[in-house]
């Protein structure tokens, strides 16, 4: 089996996972922000969800745990900030 470059390995570790993630769900609530519709609210939120996989995957690794809870802070962040847009959506 091939080793990992330093590169590629970083690119494969769980927390770097979650980290990718975590940086998609915030692109993904800017646009839900400045586009308030159905499906960039679906998008963003199925996006919330596969980071929050991430996040379990991260945690069992056990690694990196610092790096790992300040992306689930910015994470809980992006949820609220997501919810609220739904509710000006919904109320539209």
């Amino acid at each position: 089996m091939a080793k990992h470059s330093d590169v590629s390995w970083k690119q494969d570790h769980p927390s770097t996972l979650f980290g990718n993630s975590v940086q998609k769900a915030e692109r993904l609530l800017k646009q839900a922000k400045s586009h308030p519709e159905e499906i960039a609210l679906e998008h963003a939120f199925n996006q919330i969800e596969h980071a929050e996989n991430a996040l379990l995957n991260a945690v069992e690794y056990g690694e990196h745990m610092d790096t790992i809870k300040q992306n689930k802070d910015h994470l809980e962040l992006i949820k609220q900030q997501l919810h609220e847009v739904q509710e000006k959506v919904e109320e539209q």
